[in-house]
């Protein structure tokens, strides 16, 4: 098959991703019980290092899926392999960085060594095959510093580890080149709008999972006004948040893959960005629990940080994201996101309450705005394409 035809290939979600799915949305809940239990600036960094971890095996795992086509029986028995270890892994979370460091670091590895392993072998093409050797270079220079982490003491590991992590996210980010070996991506065949799917459904889940820790939050407070008024404020934060990309921005994004001619560049992308997304959420999340927590309570460096630096970090690798690929539509998110630094000052000294309605206020008036920009970007780049 050559590249052009593979490039034309479009296959459906299969339900064996969607289940894959599951192990990292429970991975996505231990992330923000880790964080809500450690609510300080090592405990953010441990969170930071396990996520890149967390969210590396699944984004590493889900190319490979979409590279090597998941109708492929090696290709379903490797999601399900990496499903079963990402399971042991996820559930270490909480306490790898007290007495479970083995227990989340050897899946991880595992996880990383076996996916790049199948791809060297199983790829469709050599340049495919030759380009996940080269991962493989990358993960073995990591491997160490992951191990060395897990045997030293909780205090130096966080060093090892986020060394590890930086490793493997810069590997990420440049698609692992090697001196004068790099990714031929134009010539590489791969189905842009699956992993375009993947990407929209994961964070669905992601939005899911804020869903279920705002209602754990819910679950547990008393049956006051405050509290249901906390409720109502997080509840339409989070239907914002939606919004931003469902309300046009999905459509932005498909459009901008389908008239690029380098379509895997922009997925890698949006891949890249997903990672502070993800980091932004997990932080909203933990913010949102507390205000529904203690609605009337006093303001704090950390509750300002968790919700409006949170969404202040995805508003910006959501901009920067659109700015690579679209062209549009990311000055409305730099200027929502110039909107939080004020916002984060004032949630020092204001109740959670109005904290969370401020944030409110931010997000509909940037759902507005981009709802716009995103109708006016999605139509320039069809017609540009067109002619």
């Amino acid at each position: 098959m050559s590249v052009s035809e593979s490039l034309r290939l479009r296959r459906e979600v299969s339900p064996l991703e969607l289940f894959y799915d599951l192990v990292f949305a429970f991975a996505v809940s231990q992330l923000s019980h880790h964080l809500l239990e450690h609510l300080t600036w090592r405990g953010a960094a441990q969170t930071a290092v396990l996520l890149v971890g967390v969210f590396g095996t699944w984004a590493y795992t889900s190319m490979v899926a979409t590279l090597l086509d998941i109708d492929r029986a090696v290709t379903r028995w490797m999601v399900l392999i990496v499903m079963g270890l990402g399971l042991y892994m996820n559930a270490a979370i909480p306490a790898a960085f007290a007495d479970r460091a083995w227990a989340f670091m050897v899946p991880l590895l595992v996880i990383l060594f076996f996916v790049a392993g199948v791809t060297a072998t199983a790829g469709h093409s050599e340049g495919l095959r030759e380009h996940f050797r080269r991962t493989l270079v990358w993960i073995t220079v990591a491997a160490p510093l992951w191990i060395v982490g897990a045997c030293v003491g909780s205090g130096p590991r966080l060093w090892w580890w986020a060394a590890a992590a930086l490793i493997d996210v810069t590997g990420t980010w440049l698609a692992h080149p090697l001196p004068g070996r790099v990714l031929g991506s134009r010539q590489l065949g791969f189905d842009a709008d699956h992993m375009v799917e993947r990407l929209r459904l994961f964070f669905i889940i992601v939005l899911g999972e804020t869903v279920l820790t705002a209602g754990r939050a819910l679950a547990d407070a008393p049956v006051e006004w405050s509290t249901v008024l906390a409720g109502a404020g997080v509840f339409t934060a989070l239907v914002c948040l939606w919004s931003v990309y469902f309300g046009g921005g999905e459509d932005v994004f498909r459009t901008a893959v389908a008239t690029t001619d380098n379509p895997l560049r922009s997925v890698r992308m949006g891949v890249n960005s997903a990672y502070v997304v993800l980091a932004a959420l997990v932080a909203m999340a933990v913010g949102s629990e507390l205000v529904v927590a203690h609605p009337l309570g006093h303001g704090s460096v950390a509750l300002a940080l968790l919700l409006f630096g949170g969404l202040a970090l995805y508003l910006a690798a959501t901009a920067w994201f659109f700015r690579a690929t679209a062209r549009g539509a990311w000055t409305e998110r730099l200027l929502a996101g110039a909107a939080c630094v004020p916002a984060a000052f004032a949630a020092v000294w204001l109740p959670p309450l109005v904290s969370v309605a401020l944030l409110d206020l931010i997000l509909l008036l940037t759902v507005v705005s981009l709802t716009r920009a995103h109708r006016r970007v999605a139509g320039g780049l069809r017609e540009a394409s067109a002619g």
